[in-house]
Parts: structure tokens; C-alpha cells; sequence
């Protein structure tokens, strides 16, 4: 028996590491090869990719539409589950792959119509912008012909396979990242949650400093049980800003850009340079669109960050109490427009649902779950629902017709004009040219309500607050050539205050941009290492602002000797090896549950926050909030001060010991890169998980954002910029890339995370070397020759 149960127990040990052997070379297999020569349909004329030791490919060919095509194949070949889940996300079909766990989202996004607008949008498009959308789709197609036999393992692990790439895929990813960027129906609906349980003037004070021109006043009567999508994560910023050649020691200018978006793995970005005869473009492109959206060509060279307009609108629609299949509008009822969707689950029923639309967009309510008064977003009477409007849910706009002008503009005024079709989400937009000019523009289409400010869900019935247009390109914010050569944004307000148009209220504090601004006038000329010195900048002067405030109204009894003068003698650098940054942080995560958690309720966690400015008026001006209002006694500023402190000090001393000297910012603040599907697998997960310990804050130049509200990793670096560049105008060649953590989105691939050291210590890349320089040192070599495919 014993030698029975030997033998079995072999047999399986053996079997399981055949399967494991199996899958291994399953996995390594479907990495693509380092050189290939290859026949693919869709090409004019030969193209030649050259593959650096970085992972970045140089794609040389005699055309762009060519060049375009390469890229798509290169795409592809590094990015493809990434492109998979983008377009199925947009497109609502999620759950044909992952089964009911992503139905919510699939509801969300079919009532949304994102991808139905991309493929509207297809009809309307120029031919030269066709015929890029093409080439692209074609070139991914290609490595969907022509790549390893084996796709990468997240089709293997889900035995799935991609459908051909159409143009619409592309063009829904611009609507996706338009509505990301977009970001205040979350705090409307906040502000209407809030309403439930405080008054107007409270609300107002939670925002101090918003410029407000209304109050908040409700919602008519309505009691709405809202559940915004998470306006305490950290959401999209960004760092631009331009030195003029009279600053600088080339006399030629130089452009600092890094967008701020999630940390994830694969990231957002992907490095490309693309050489034809008649341009050269490089920077970050974003895999599934043919577009260098961040970068230089051979004259101009071009940043973003995001405008943070108030861009999006919740209307409350009544519905008509004769028929409910109709709502109410100024002139009377309207019928509802609708349209029947299926959505496929894997491993369950097709689920059919119904789209419903209003004049003024989309029901949202209609996407969130069902339950009456307790679903999160419905309107508790059931009597009304909430429809959303937002550029990006316009049929016409025309924004991605501008995303494909602009990296092609030869000088401002070329890039300006480019940008008048932007109009789905508002950008801050940043050019500097070899001629010497610097300028900027607020692109975007801002709408004009009759009345109203949009910060709080509307009636939709009477009209008062409808848009009634939006304010004019030329009207916009813009600089060119500032006497001073600077021009800088940071997410900050970009909006003179005597300008007549109504752009929001939800600008940064501007901690960043007054630091970007200080540090360029420290010195009467800038170089690219001074302007890289900036962009890795750790000094919070929210730190600086706040914790002066903070040590004066703290109690003198504290009890907290040590760690106090620690904070005294702070300098306010975020710097992973320091222990302050983490006092100060958490010290701030605890003084705001001790100021608002009492008031706000249930909705506590949708605010909380960092929150600067709140934090300044509560312990000067608006010191009631220091009350808490569960209890009978009359707590003053600095017992809670004094209580946040003590609360603070306890959480750390549990966490990293009892020695204070000993705490390190980095111990908490770490970049954690989860694979999004093989972190669900025990072992696998780990081994595809990429963590480091990062500097900087929330506040920082170079951001380290983080979610307070987590219960688990409130301090966890989440947010920030996974590209940064610096141009040289005077030879665009010697300029600085870098993005986090690697280009490829396979986990065996050398290229998986090799450049997060790189990134995390301010380390670059050039991408200007030349074709037989490349040749001699890539780590690989793709041509591509029209014809037939083969394997």
C-alpha cells in the first residue's frame, strides 16, 4: 500500500510540474520576438522599427501613414491586453470576458454611449484623419496576424481572443479619458448629499475659496441618496510650464511637462518616436491611438494639464405623473429617447437593458443598482432620475480631430488653431517653438448656463439652468510671449479674475504652481538640468503653509516633545527617508476626521481629504467646525488639534514602533503596481507585483498623491506622473524622457519595469540618436515590408 501510495503521489508531483513546465513555456512563448523580417497588407513602403535597450521603438519609414501603421504594430506587440480592456471598457463589453464581476461597469458605461459616439463620430471625420485611423488599426491587425503564435498569457489565462481593431476603438479612448478628466458630477453630487444633513453656509465653508457665485440651497426638495464615484481619490493633475529663451542659456526655450494620472501597470504611456520624410515626432503615445499625444516634432514641442473646468452637469428629471415614460420639460412632457441593449456575461444569461435619455443626456440613475431609496445615485421618490450632461457626450465634437492636428502644427499659431476642435474636456495647453515663441491656451468648450453655477444637481424641468452655448475659443484664457518668459500651470486657476465666463470653481490650492514659479526665479537662466531639478522637487509649501497654524494652536500640555520639535525644525521636504512627512500626513488624516467626521455622517469618506483650505478657515475663521457636535461639551480648536496629534502618534507607534527617529515616509509611501489580473492569483501575483518606496506629497512638484480615506493604505502613492519630459528647443534631440514603470505590459518582458528606478530618482532618456547609431546598439530590429502576411 505504501509503495502504492508512493507511486501515485509521484505521479501527480510529476504531473504537476509538467503543467507547470507547460505553462511557463506557454507564458515565455507568447513574448514577441526581438527581430523579425515581416510581409504584412496594409503598408506603402518599407518601414524599419529599431528597438532601444529601453524598449522604445524608433520607426523610420518614408510616410506617415506608414510610420502610423508601425506604431500600431508595435502597440500591439507590448500593449495588447491593456488596448483589450480599454476599448471593451469604453465599449461596455466587459463582461464578455470577466463574467458578472464587471456587469455595474457595463451598465454604467452602455448608458454613458461613449462608444456608440466614436462610432458616430467615424462618419464626420476628415479624409486625412481617416486614413491615419486606418493605417493604425491596420498596423495592429498586422501583429494580430503576425505576432508570436501564442497571445499574451491574460488571453491564455481567460481563454479569450481579440477581435480585429477597428477606428472606433480608437476614438472611444478619447472619450474615456475625457470623462475621466471631467470630474465634477462627483462633487455636485456630494454637495447634494450633504444638503441632506447641513446647512447651505456649511457646505459653502467645506469649500472656502471656491468663488463661488451661488450658495448651496438643495435640490428643490428632493431627498437624494447619491453615491459619487469617489471624489476622495485622487484624480487628474498635471505639471506644464515654459521658460523663454531669454531665460535660458541656449536663448532658445524650454518646456517642462508631466501629466499626472493612477499609477498602474502596465502604465498610461508609452515611448515612441516615429521619423519620416517629412517630420519627426516624439513622446508619449497612448496605446491604442496612433497619436504622440506628449511630445515634440521637429519645430514645436507641447504639454497639457488639465483645466479642471466645470464641465459636466446632473440634471433632475421629473417624470411626467401621467406616464412615466415620459418627463417633464418648460414647455411639457417629452418622451424619453431610448434604446435596447444586450449585454453577454460570461458563464451566465445576457442581460437586456434599456437606455434612457433626456434632453440634457443620458440617465446615469438608470445605471446604478436597484433597491429604491437605499440605491446609491436614485432619487429616493421615485418620481425622478438624474441625467448627466457633458461635452463628451456631444455627437458632434470634433475633439479628436484636434489631438491629431496639433503634433502636427509648425509654430503657435498653427498649434492654437489645431486646438479651437478641442472641446470634450478643458485643457491647459503649452507650446514652445524653435522660433522662440512660448504660449498657452484653455482649451475647451465651457458651457454657459442661463443661470447657475452647476454645482449642485438642477431641476431639469424648468430650464433655468439649460446651457445655452458655450463661451467662444477666442475667448478663452491664453498668453503668448509674457514679458516676464514664464508661463506655468499646475492645475491651478488659469482664469483672470475679472474674466466675464463662468469656468468653476475646482481649481488646485496652488501649492505646486507658486513652487514651479518661486524655484525658475531663483535663477536668471535655466538649463535642462535645473529645469529636471524642479520636476523632482519635494518641498511641500502646503507643509509649510499649514503646520505653523497647526503648532500654534496645538495645546502647550500636548505631552508630544520629541516629535514636535521634530516638525519645528521641518523644512517641509517630502523625502522618503525622513520621518516628518509621515508625522505631519498623518497628523493631517487625523485632524480631519476630528473636524468634519461629526457633521458630514455617512458621507464623511467622500470628502475626506488633505483639504488645505478647509483646514486653514476651520482653525481660524471658521473655528465652530473644531465643536463636535455628538457631544454636550464645547471642544475648542485646540483640544481637537491636540486629540488629532495624540491619534496621529498612536496609529504610527502601532505601525513602524515606538521610536519616532526611526519613522520613514517611504516605510508608508510606496508605489504598489498590481497586475490588474494576476494579482487575483496566489504566487503569480506577487511575482508580477512591482513595488518601490517614492518621495514627495500630494502637494509636491514631484507628486506623491494618496488616498487618506483608505482604511488600509491611506499613504500609499497612487497618483502622479507616470511621463515626464523636458524639450530643448534648441536641439529637440538632447531632450528628457521618462515613464514609469516600463513599456512593456508583459510580465516576463525585460521591459516590464525596468525604468521605475529610473523614473523614482529623476533619471532620463534621450530618444534622439540617429538611424546607424541605432542600428548598432538596438536590442532589436523589426522590419516590415508590404505584402502578404506570413508567420
Amino acid at each position: 500500500m505504501t509503495r502504492w501510495r508512493f507511486r501515485i503521489g509521484l505521479g501527480l508531483a510529476v504531473t504537476a510540474a509538467l503543467v507547470a513546465i507547460g505553462a511557463g513555456w506557454c507564458v515565455y512563448a507568447s513574448l514577441p520576438p526581438s527581430d523579425a523580417t515581416l510581409r504584412v497588407a496594409g503598408l506603402d513602403g518599407s518601414v524599419e522599427v529599431l528597438i532601444d535597450d529601453h524598449g522604445v521603438p524608433h520607426i523610420f519609414a518614408d510616410s506617415y501613414p506608414d510610420a502610423v501603421f508601425a506604431l500600431g504594430y508595435v502597440h500591439g506587440r507590448d500593449r495588447l491586453w491593456q488596448m483589450e480592456t480599454m476599448r471593451r471598457f469604453g465599449a461596455g463589453r466587459l463582461s464578455e470576458v470577466f463574467g458578472e464581476r464587471t456587469l455595474q461597469s457595463d451598465r454604467y458605461m452602455r448608458t454613458l454611449g461613449l462608444y456608440r459616439l466614436a462610432e458616430q463620430e467615424l462618419d464626420g471625420l476628415s479624409a486625412e484623419w481617416r486614413r491615419i485611423l486606418d493605417a493604425y488599426a491596420a498596423g495592429v491587425n498586422a501583429w494580430l496576424a503576425t505576432g508570436p503564435v501564442l497571445l499574451p498569457p491574460e488571453f491564455l489565462v481567460l481563454r479569450h481572443a481579440p477581435e480585429p481593431w477597428r477606428p472606433a476603438d480608437t476614438l472611444a479612448w478619447g472619450r474615456i479619458m475625457a470623462w475621466r478628466l471631467t470630474q465634477n458630477r462627483g462633487a455636485e453630487l456630494l454637495r447634494a448629499r450633504l444638503a441632506e444633513r447641513l446647512r447651505p453656509d456649511q457646505i459653502d465653508e467645506l469649500w472656502p475659496g471656491d468663488g463661488a457665485a451661488a450658495p448651496i440651497t438643495g435640490t428643490a426638495g428632493i431627498p437624494l441618496f447619491v453615491d459619487p464615484e469617489r471624489p476622495d481619490r485622487p484624480q487628474g493633475a498635471s505639471n506644464v510650464w515654459v521658460v523663454g529663451g531669454a531665460r535660458t542659456v541656449s536663448g532658445k526655450p524650454l518646456l517642462a511637462s508631466d501629466p499626472h494620472l493612477a499609477l498602474t501597470v502596465p502604465g498610461p504611456w508609452y515611448l515612441a518616436r516615429l521619423v519620416t520624410s517629412d517630420t519627426t515626432m516624439a513622446g508619449a503615445t497612448a496605446p491604442g491611438t496612433p497619436l504622440v499625444f506628449l511630445g515634440h516634432n521637429d519645430r514645436i514641442a507641447w504639454g497639457y494639464t488639465s483645466g479642471d473646468g466645470d464641465l459636466e452637469d446632473v440634471f433632475i428629471e421629473r417624470l411626467d405623473p401621467a406616464n412615466p415614460h415620459r418627463y417633464l420639460g418648460p414647455d411639457g412632457p417629452l418622451p424619453f429617447i431610448t434604446r435596447d441593449e444586450v449585454i453577454e456575461v460570461k458563464g451566465g444569461p445576457p442581460v437586456a437593458i434599456t437606455v434612457r435619455s433626456t434632453r440634457h443626456g443620458p440617465v446615469i440613475s438608470d445605471a446604478l443598482p436597484a433597491g429604491g431609496a437605499t440605491a446609491p445615485g436614485v432619487p429616493a421618490d421615485g418620481a425622478h432620475v438624474l441625467a448627466l450632461s457633458a461635452p463628451y457626450l456631444r455627437a458632434g465634437d470634433r475633439t479628436s480631430e484636434a489631438q491629431f492636428r496639433a503634433p502636427l502644427a509648425r509654430n503657435w499659431e498653427g498649434f492654437r488653431d489645431a486646438l479651437r476642435a478641442f472641446e470634450s474636456t478643458q485643457i491647459n495647453a503649452f507650446a514652445a517653438g524653435t522660433d522662440g515663441t512660448i504660449g498657452f491656451v484653455a482649451a475647451g468648450r465651457v458651457p454657459v448656463r442661463r443661470s447657475g453655477d452647476g454645482r449642485v444637481p438642477a431641476p431639469g424641468w424648468t430650464g433655468d439652468a439649460d446651457w445655452i452655448g458655450a463661451i467662444p475659443y477666442d475667448d478663452l484664457p491664453e498668453a503668448v510671449d509674457p514679458p516676464a518668459g514664464l508661463l506655468v500651470n499646475a492645475n491651478n486657476r488659469n482664469v483672470p479674475l475679472d474674466h466675464p465666463g463662468y469656468f468653476g470653481s475646482a481649481w488646485d490650492p496652488g501649492y505646486r504652481a507658486r513652487r514651479i514659479l518661486d524655484l525658475l526665479q531663483s535663477r536668471p537662466v535655466h538649463t535642462l538640468d535645473t529645469m529636471a531639478a524642479i520636476q523632482m522637487d519635494t518641498v511641500s509649501l502646503a507643509a509649510r503653509d499649514l503646520l505653523p497654524l497647526l503648532l500654534r494652536t496645538l495645546p502647550p500640555d500636548h505631552g508630544h516633545n520629541d516629535i514636535v520639535a521634530m516638525l519645528r525644525s521641518w523644512d517641509g521636504d517630502m523625502r522618503r527617508d525622513r520621518p516628518e512627512p509621515l508625522i505631519f500626513t498623518a497628523w493631517l488624516r487625523a485632524l480631519g476626521e476630528a473636524l468634519y467626521a461629526d457633521e458630514l455622517g455617512d458621507a464623511f469618506e467622500l470628502y475626506w481629504d488633505i483639504r488645505s483650505r478647509f483646514i486653514k478657515y476651520a482653525l481660524s475663521d471658521g473655528r465652530r467646525w473644531c465643536d463636535d457636535i455628538r457631544t454636550t461639551a464645547d471642544e475648542t480648536c485646540a483640544a481637537r488639534v491636540g486629540a488629532a496629534l495624540n491619534a496621529a502618534h498612536a496609529s504610527l507607534n502601532d505601525l513602524h514602533g515606538p521610536d519616532a527617529q526611526a519613522w520613514r515616509w517611504g516605510d508608508a509611501h510606496r508605489v504598489v503596481l498590481r497586475h490588474p489580473l494576476f494579482d487575483r492569483i496566489p504566487v503569480v501575483g506577487r511575482l508580477a507585483r512591482i513595488e518601490i518606496e517614492t518621495d514627495g506629497g500630494s502637494h509636491t512638484i514631484n507628486r506623491g498623491a494618496y488616498a487618506l480615506a483608505d482604511p488600509d493604505a491611506p499613504y500609499q502613492h497612487v497618483h502622479g506622473a507616470g511621463y515626464r519630459a523636458i524639450y530643448d528647443l534648441s536641439d529637440l534631440s538632447r531632450s528628457r524622457f521618462v515613464v514609469m514603470p516600463g513599456q512593456s505590459g508583459h510580465p516576463l518582458s525585460p521591459h516590464y519595469g525596468d525604468l521605475l528606478r529610473m523614473w523614482r530618482s529623476g533619471g532620463w532618456i534621450t530618444l534622439g540618436r540617429t538611424r546607424e547609431t541605432l542600428r548598432d546598439a538596438a536590442s532589436g530590429r523589426l522590419v516590415l515590408e508590404p505584402g502578404a502576411p506570413t508567420r
